[in-house]
């Protein structure tokens, strides 16, 4: 059963890994295309829940309502700006500028949960702010190819990333699939309000290669992927999670080299090295005294 679990999460991660590619094939607002992974992905966990006659908890969720609207409001807008990193910059990127989403938690840790800032988690955090130095190419002549907007993009994401983990610490006991889905609900919610006002639905392909492709996202990297996700991590413990994440960037990191032909310079592989470096390292758990 744990080796199953094992299995369904790594396959979650490869899956999660190759979303870039998919955006970035799609002729739609980064907004859109947010709001559709979030209603068709909602609709999929909810079918899943539905066929294996799954209840909701519904006192757990009564408990936890306003922190899952809030954090299902920040996953929007997380989508939103992480599609749009894909955008003005490369892929492999993004992905890293998203992967400071740990240092931006230790950060915050302090204020958050009164967790004192080791020196392990101190070098971690310098560690990966000097590795985006690198990535953005400020190093480099041609850096300017790699587009300050994206960066940004990706850095805000990032941070909204990190505001759901901490929301999601202070929530009481709630199943992963409830969370999930109204979380989803959420975001598909106030992006779907967004679209609203900024998007020309007339505008919109209606090639319908594109609609097959903008529905698979929301199928298969959202409903499937997050049933999968959530329902091995029952069977795993902690420190498997955290180290077994990182198959996400790496293999996000090969496909942009090997199907979006996306090249990193000397500078960039640093930089890669040291941001994802840092944050493994950063789950690693402290030895005790």
């Amino acid at each position: 059963m744990k080796e199953k679990g094992k299995l369904n999460f790594i396959i979650a991660m490869l899956i999660f890994s190759s979303i870039g590619i998919f955006v970035r094939a799609l002729p739609y607002e980064s907004s859109f295309i947010a709001f559709v992974r979030g209603i068709v992905g909602f609709g999929v966990i909810l079918l899943v829940m539905l066929l294996k006659r799954q209840k909701s908890d519904k006192k757990a969720i009564k408990e936890n309502l306003l922190l899952l609207i809030v954090s299902g409001v920040f996953i929007g807008i997380n989508w939103v700006a992480l599609f749009e990193s894909y955008r003005y910059t490369t892929v492999a990127t993004a992905t890293l500028c998203y992967y400071m989403a740990p240092m931006f938690v230790i950060l915050a840790s302090p204020i958050a949960f009164k967790e004192k800032l080791t020196f392990k988690k101190i070098l971690c955090l310098v560690t990966a702010l000097v590795g985006m130095i690198f990535v953005s190419g400020v190093f480099e002549s041609g850096g300017g190819e790699i587009q300050l907007k994206g960066i940004v993009f990706g850095l805000v994401a990032a941070a909204f990333y990190a505001s759901v983990m901490l929301i999601n610490k202070r929530m009481t006991e709630i199943p992963a699939m409830d969370k999930t889905y109204i979380q989803l609900f959420c975001a598909a919610a106030i992006v779907g309000v967004y679209n609203i006002f900024t998007v020309d639905f007339s505008a919109l392909s209606t090639d319908i290669k594109h609609i097959l492709l903008l529905i698979f996202v929301g199928a298969f990297h959202t409903g499937f992927a997050y049933t999968l996700y959530f329902g091995s991590m029952k069977n795993m413990k902690a420190q498997s999670i955290a180290i077994l994440s990182y198959i996400d960037p790496v293999f996000a990191l090969v496909l942009s080299a090997v199907i979006l032909k996306e090249s990193m310079s000397v500078f960039g592989v640093i930089g890669a090295v040291m941001v994802l470096g840092a944050a493994f390292v950063c789950d690693l758990p402290e030895k005790r005294k």
